[in-house]
């Protein structure tokens, strides 16, 4: 599928059938992901495959009882086909960035970072796999980083680490319940882009 397509048909998945997917082809699919842009060649994130097994343990970890208990959705991201953890280093971008050709940015300090390369890297490669997800026929959501980070960390024995996402993976079952943010009246895409000096 070419590119315009796959953008203009993206849709979050966010309730799957429970089958199978092919966890070395969505390997492979991260991999080609994080070809993505990296500030100062950092290589700085990094991207962690969850079989179908961990999916509810995750959930338990990265959400609450009372959040699970009365959500319209839990049901559905628990049968996805597995997940893709995306994590960052930012310490590896402070060092890179101390470094003698980037030293003069003054920012080999975390703290003196105005935009946290690190996740707009991390940014990158997940809509990167986002699209080749939905490439490869399957369906993906987005599952940002809203609580629970050190759990979630821990528990993918990541230390050093900083949680920017989940990606869940599967095949659709058609059957989420629709989003309310879907009513929203927002500008649309070319409403939103602005032309200076030309």
């Amino acid at each position: 599928m070419d590119l315009p397509t796959l953008l203009t048909d993206r849709r979050m998945t966010r309730s799957f059938t429970g089958d199978p997917v092919d966890l070395d082809a969505l390997t492979r699919a991260c991999a080609l992901a994080l070809r993505a842009p990296t500030a100062g060649n950092c290589g700085g994130v990094r991207m962690t495959v969850v079989g179908p097994e961990s999916v509810t343990g995750y959930l338990e970890r990265a959400t609450d009882p009372e959040w699970r208990a009365a959500s319209r959705r839990v049901g559905g991201l628990s049968r996805a086909g597995a997940l893709v953890v995306v994590t960052s280093r930012p310490t590896d971008y402070a060092t890179r960035y101390g470094e003698p050709d980037k030293a003069a940015s003054g920012l080999s300090d975390r703290d003196a970072w105005v935009v946290p390369y690190w996740h707009g890297d991390a940014g990158m490669a997940t809509m990167a796999l986002l699209l080749l997800v939905q490439d490869a026929g399957l369906g993906a959501a987005l599952w940002g980083n809203f609580r629970h980070e050190d759990r979630v960390l821990e528990w993918l024995d990541a230390p050093g680490e900083s949680l920017f996402a989940t990606v869940f993976v599967g095949h659709p079952d058609r059957l989420d319940p629709p989003s309310s943010s879907r009513r929203r009246v927002v500008p649309s895409p070319a409403e939103r882009v602005r032309r200076h000096g030309i």
